[in-house]
């Protein structure tokens, strides 16, 4: 999924906290999708519907000061709802209050199911 947007209220800055600003989020899940894709069930694949959500209560309904730890709260998140593999979260702010010319800044992080 890529570039989900959401009006958000993380950042170190207590204006970024009070204003918000735009979060953009890419998840790629890895996993084996090869029952799905002879079936052609949705039942046989992860809804990604359900994946949008998971990741909009993350970035919405919580705060954070770090990029980084939004990141990670949202590949823990969709590791804990779903049987993935392995996941790559990226999350932009376009809008960082960085001094000087930018397109903003961007985390990306690889986790991986626990083995058990």
């Amino acid at each position: 999924m890529k570039n989900m947007l959401f009006h958000a209220y993380h950042g170190v800055w207590d204006e970024e906290r009070e204003v918000g600003q735009r979060f953009q989020v890419d998840v790629e899940i890895y996993d084996d999708f090869s029952v799905a894709g002879k079936s052609d069930r949705l039942k046989d694949t992860i809804d990604l519907y359900r994946v949008y959500q998971v990741v909009e209560e993350v970035v919405v309904r919580r705060q954070f000061k770090l990029v980084e730890a939004l990141a990670e709260t949202i590949a823990q998140a969709l590791l804990q709802q779903f049987n993935i593999r392995e996941i790559r979260v990226r999350v932009r702010k376009p809008n960082s209050p960085i001094k000087g010319i930018s397109d903003g800044i961007e985390v990306e992080i690889v986790r991986k199911a626990q083995a058990g």
